[in-house]
């Protein structure tokens, strides 16, 4: 395929859209976990707050360790664009395999202090029984979202955005079915599990898409999952990329511990509004990311090749195609402004909180867009220890200090908002800037 096919309407959507349908499918997961729990007739509040908990810990779990996904998927891409693709023929068993292993120790390390983990949380009385609840049902799925990723990431890395998105797909709308299948119950054939429904809902979706994604690595493509020593070269280098990764993933998970204890603190109804407009802003972010995950595949690749200037019309194309979708998806929120609550509960002292908040979000849009769309690229060409750094910078001299601030002037939810607002905003311009100062000067010399 030429450089200007590459770079085409048509190519980049062809890796931008699938990405983005599989992207959804896992706030999708959340989200429907919470719309449905949200709406149970006894103790909605609070079963709605164990969810954005719990949902919240185990995102940062998952996002912690899944981080080997991105560093596998840059090396395949760089190698792939070189054209040197079977000289890594052992590297993705050998990171699977580590991925699984290490999942296992944290899920067995975290079981027996649940309840003091979520008290961390602000979490206690009925919510924390909740939690706890709901948490030891949902761990379990743990190492299998870890491998679906690690496969996702195989794909992606050859170009291939597709059959994630088939797995992605399948796993949500399993989850959707047995959400209300299980929750709510079928008379006469399935009880009413209510919180416990939701659970293993999610669970059952997600060995449904571990199986999926065996079949499909071993069936798509010429990847073995046979481990094979001695240990690849690049698989040190893949752990160090996962290592800055997973610091990175550890400020990031700071800011939405805070986010989320903070609006504990402040009361049931808050952190239940909370549930819900994080619910919304993630859902966001991952449409957009779409698009930055097929930058990530191409900045790879062009990398690889020493191919500059595509890397450079690559940046371009991506933020003006980002900023066109978050502008449509800020006129979506605008137009069905309280009916998105109205989704994820009826209660109206959590309404009027979401509704008081929800402009924030929306406002936030065009930043997420430019913030994940040079995230997605600086991924591809492997530049961890950066984007480690910007994160961390971000999170500890822009929400930190915001959140405190604004708590201080008593603003509960608008001090959480105004706090990721600050982040998205030294996100996005450190990794624009880096940008430009790096390769500007190739483009033009």
């Amino acid at each position: 395929m030429s450089k200007t096919n590459t770079l085409s309407f048509k190519n980049i959507n062809r890796l931008a859209i699938p990405a983005l349908l599989a992207g959804i499918a896992e706030p999708i997961l959340s989200a429907t976990d919470a719309a449905v729990v949200g709406n149970v007739p006894v103790n909605a509040t609070e079963v709605l707050a164990a969810v954005g908990i719990v949902g919240s810990f185990l995102s940062a779990l998952i996002w912690v360790l899944g981080q080997t996904r991105s560093a596998l998927q840059a090396i395949i891409a760089q190698y792939y664009g070189a054209n040197k693709i079977d000289e890594i023929s052992t590297l993705p068993a050998q990171a699977i395999y580590f991925n699984i292993l290490l999942s296992v120790v944290i899920l067995v390390s975290t079981l027996p202090f649940i309840e003091g983990i979520f008290s961390l949380y602000n979490a206690s009385g009925l919510i924390l029984e909740y939690c706890v609840q709901y948490y030891s049902i949902r761990v379990w799925g743990f190492p299998l979202t870890l491998f679906t990723f690690a496969v996702f990431g195989i794909f992606r890395g050859l170009q291939n955005t597709f059959w994630p998105m088939v797995v992605a797909l399948i796993g949500a709308g399993l989850n959707i079915l047995l959400d209300f299948a299980l929750v709510y119950g079928i008379e006469g054939y399935i009880p009413a599990l209510q919180l416990e429904g939701a659970a293993y809902a999610s669970l059952i979706a997600q060995g449904v898409m571990a199986i999926l994604s065996l079949i499909l690595v071993l069936s798509k493509t010429k990847v073995s999952l046979k481990l094979k020593l001695p240990v690849h070269p690049e698989l040190w280098r893949l752990l160090g990329m996962a290592l800055n990764l997973f610091v990175r993933t550890i400020a990031l998970n700071l800011a939405l511990y805070l986010a989320n204890s903070f609006a504990t603190g402040y009361g049931a109804s808050y952190i239940a509004a909370q549930t819900i407009l994080i619910n919304i802003w993630l859902f966001s972010a991952f449409f957009i990311d779409g698009y930055a995950a097929a930058g990530n595949i191409l900045a790879g690749r062009f990398l690889g090749a020493n191919d500059y200037k595509s890397l450079w019309d690559l940046s371009k194309k991506l933020t003006k195609y980002s900023l066109i979708i978050s502008g449509g998806l800020m006129l979506i929120a605008v137009i069905f402004y309280e009916q998105l609550g109205l989704i994820f509960s009826k209660e109206p002292e959590v309404i009027a909180r979401f509704t008081a908040i929800f402009f924030i979000v929306i406002l936030m849009q065009p930043l997420n867009a430019l913030a994940f769309i040079f995230d997605g690229i600086f991924k591809g060409m492997g530049e961890m220890k950066y984007l480690r750094n910007v994160l961390m910078a971000a999170t500890f001299f822009g929400f930190v200090p915001a959140i405190f601030i604004a708590d201080y002037f008593d603003l509960k939810l608008y001090a959480v908002w105004i706090a990721f607002t600050v982040w998205m905003v030294v996100r996005s311009a450190a990794l624009i800037l880096k940008f430009r100062k790096r390769f500007k000067p190739k483009i033009d010399s």
